[in-house]
């Protein structure tokens, strides 16, 4: 059901999303904040690549990057901007015979996932000790979607990510880990770094209205203070970045 949904809206994906000016902002910070993590030479895997925007970005910085995606039509395009892509549900990866020195998982790939903890042993088997795994997940409490609906009478929209899952508008069920969630099911073998809000200021990409001067403006601010303690778990994306523990 979920590759399916995705099949039908890969066409689209890109001019809604990845070309949009919120989507390139949120991307563009999500890009930011991991650029000290990586080195040209290194290697990469991107669970949940979609239209292979993150693994583009990767291959441009130097990396050699492999890719999977339960979309056969979201790999199709992928495969066509010259991304080294297979068709994979995420829940499978560990089938891949390989190490990175980082594995993303961009965007929301792994809110279609609702059970994180079997995920451990194949993604510390993908992670090379002391490498990196960079998890950008839709956030669980979102100021501008509580705001944004309330103002349009939509009040179950308004709280639907607080309660921890909710069906997407794409008609399959979406799960929203919390950093608590996200720890426990990685733990021993990653340890968190740090983690920061992605879209705190900058709006999710349905809120209309806003100019592209008015979202540049609320980047800036978020570049400032989208990693505060106090206002980062607020944010539209959450982007958790751990380190696979040296084996002992």
């Amino acid at each position: 059901m979920i590759a399916a949904a995705f099949d039908r809206l890969a066409p689209r994906y890109d001019q809604l999303w990845t070309r949009s000016t919120v989507g390139h902002l949120q991307r563009e910070a999500v890009w930011r904040h991991l650029a000290p993590l990586f080195k040209p030479g290194q290697t990469a895997l991107d669970l949940g690549c979609g239209t292979g925007e993150d693994a583009l970005h990767l291959m441009q910085a130097g990396l050699r990057v492999h890719a999977i995606d339960a979309s056969p039509e979201m790999v199709r395009i992928a495969r066509a901007r010259g991304v080294d892509a297979e068709i994979l549900p995420i829940e499978n990866c560990g089938s891949i015979n390989a190490s990175f020195d980082a594995v993303l998982s961009n965007f929301g790939a792994l809110n279609c996932v609702e059970d994180l903890q079997p995920l451990r042993q194949p993604l510390s088997r993908l992670v090379r000790p002391g490498g990196y795994l960079a998890i950008c997940v839709i956030g669980r409490t979102c100021l501008w979607e509580t705001a944004w609906a309330l103002l349009r009478a939509q009040p179950s929209k308004a709280f639907r990510r607080w309660r921890g899952s909710a069906m997407s508008s794409l008609g399959f069920r979406v799960f929203y880990p919390s950093k608590g969630n996200l720890k426990a099911a990685l733990d021993p073998q990653f340890e968190l770094l740090n983690w920061r809000g992605i879209g705190l200021s900058v709006p999710p990409s349905y809120v209309t209205g806003l100019s592209d001067g008015v979202l540049h403006q609320l980047d800036s601010f978020d570049r400032h203070v989208a990693h505060w303690p106090l206002l980062r778990a607020f944010a539209d994306h959450r982007l958790f970045v751990f380190t696979r523990r040296e084996e002992i």
